[in-house]
């Protein structure tokens, strides 16, 4: 016992001769009950708030190891505030051949190996839950909560909310890892010094390959036949009439359990490659297109005004050239509207609810929490003005349809990033409600044309067949059955 506290005392007066070992071991021993309890209650229970962990894998760590880094600087390079001791064979001479100062020295080696294990053990279990925590959603969408806030809220009610970020935001291997750190590095720059665009730029041209990401999970040469979407909207009369569409997508294949590639992923079939030029950061404006097939030939498709073609960027289409809001999903203000109403949180049954609703979440609101209010004040005085009798006998189904309307709101508009209705528009399609998206349009316009006469063609029966269009109880669904 006394070898031991000899050890210790001679390792402690070793860092008290140096100020910034004593300042390192100031710090690692603040620093180290806290991790040490951190780690072992978030390996055992796990930490669920995102700043916490910020807190222990961010702060913490860090201080923890800059501490270790400034023990090993001060007694093995400083000694006291000016002089500096370095590993000279006059030092290493003197050490190994007087055999007290050798004794001593073993001493204090083998001390220092046993410490050295310890933190490297503490280092090993910080890295691994660090590592595992900024690949957590909850790093990625709320820890730089005004940014990322808006592509948190979308991505959590999206048809991928349980496919974890990186997932898609990071490929596999090392190279994919360190562009997605460097990356993060520079965004959070950006936030730090609040240089960030408002709203979040897209699409994101820094993005891994999509067809590496997607077809993870979705394999188009297995989709064929077609598809039966059934839409359903209300209408803004005083009974918020229900009306549906019905349409036939000629989803296609991509070829493979097919003779050949034809319908919609036609444009991903392996003996097609499709290859076009976007004038515009959000390759809306597309001059021209060139589908090379498996024959070696090419067809060159270009606009009757071709002046934008030189400076264009250059890009082989892919899944996102189509599904370009697979996650992140901003719906238009009568999308929103309807499915509230289609789940129940807006109930129809109330005059002109449809109506009203979009008249309030389209008004300019300075922030989220204004929206709230003035939607609930604007709803409740004119209902009580003109159907006092809700207010009165059902007040509890009027502030449930405020509620939904209020979330149909903090759902898709974000007023501190300038994100508005139809900020971000969808290429699904070509419609959105009351405002048009050109999707598919940007190509299949009758405006791409080869030099022989051959255009992309505008057929609407391409893609697709309408078989019901904004129609109460379409024939066709009754026809069909089958709960429809």
């Amino acid at each position: 016992m006394k070898k031991l506290t000899d050890i210790v005392s001679a390792f402690t007066k070793g860092i008290a001769r140096s100020r910034v070992s004593l300042v390192g071991a100031m710090v690692v021993t603040a620093v180290f009950p806290f991790l040490f309890g951190a780690i072992l209650y978030d390996l055992t229970a796990h930490i669920d708030n995102t700043y916490m962990a910020a807190l222990i894998y961010m702060i913490l760590g860090p201080a923890f190891i800059g501490g270790l880094v400034l023990v090993f600087l001060g007694l093995f390079f400083f000694k006291g505030k000016e002089e500096v001791r370095l590993f000279t064979m006059d030092y290493l001479r003197d050490f190994f051949t007087d055999p007290t100062k050798f004794n001593k020295m073993r001493k204090l080696v083998f001390f220092a190996v046993f410490l050295t294990g310890v933190n490297i053990f503490i280092m090993g279990l910080l890295a691994y839950r660090g590592y595992h925590y900024m690949e957590s959603n909850g790093f990625c969408g709320q820890f730089c909560h005004t940014v990322m806030n808006p592509e948190y809220t979308a991505y959590q009610n999206s048809p991928h909310s349980r496919v974890n970020c990186v997932e898609c935001h990071i490929g596999s291997g090392a190279t994919w890892f360190v562009k997605s750190k460097i990356s993060g590095a520079r965004q959070l720059a950006a936030v730090a010094f609040g240089t960030y665009p408002r709203p979040i730029e897209t699409p994101v041209h820094g993005l891994r390959p999509a067809r590496d990401t997607c077809e993870e999970c979705h394999r188009p040469e297995k989709f064929h036949g077609d598809k039966l979407v059934i839409r359903d909207k209300f209408l803004d009369d005083e009974e918020n009439t229900h009306v549906q569409s019905v349409l036939l997508m000629k989803i296609g294949s991509a070829g493979d359990r097919t003779t050949s590639a034809h319908g919609i992923h036609w444009h991903v079939a392996p003996e097609n490659k499709i290859i076009y030029k976007a004038a515009d950061w959000q390759r809306t404006v597309i001059p021209e297109v060139v589908l090379q097939q498996a024959d070696g030939t090419e067809k060159v498709f270009r606009t009757r005004t071709d002046s934008e073609i030189e400076h264009a960027d250059v890009r082989e289409m892919d899944c996102i050239d189509c599904h370009n809001r697979p996650t992140h999903i901003y719906l238009p203000p009568g999308r929103a509207i309807d499915n509230k109403i289609l789940e129940g949180k807006i109930p129809s049954e109330i005059p002109f609810i449809k109506k009203k609703a979009m008249e309030v979440v389209q008004k300019e609101y300075a922030t989220q929490d204004e929206a709230r209010t003035r939607i609930a004040t604007d709803l409740t005085a004119w209902y009580k003005q003109n159907y006092p009798e809700i207010g009165r006998d059902n007040p509890e189904k009027l502030q449930k349809a405020i509620t939904g309307i209020q979330e149909a709101y903090s759902e898709n508009v974000f007023p501190e990033m300038k994100i508005e209705w139809n900020t971000y528009t969808n290429h699904i399609g070509h419609t959105e409600d009351f405002d048009f998206s050109i999707g598919c349009l940007r190509c299949h316009n009758d405006m791409h044309e080869t030099e022989s006469g051959e255009v992309i063609s505008m057929d609407c029966d391409t893609c697709h067949l309408v078989l019901a269009q904004d129609e109460e109880d379409p024939e066709v669904l009754r026809t069909l059955g089958g709960g429809y």
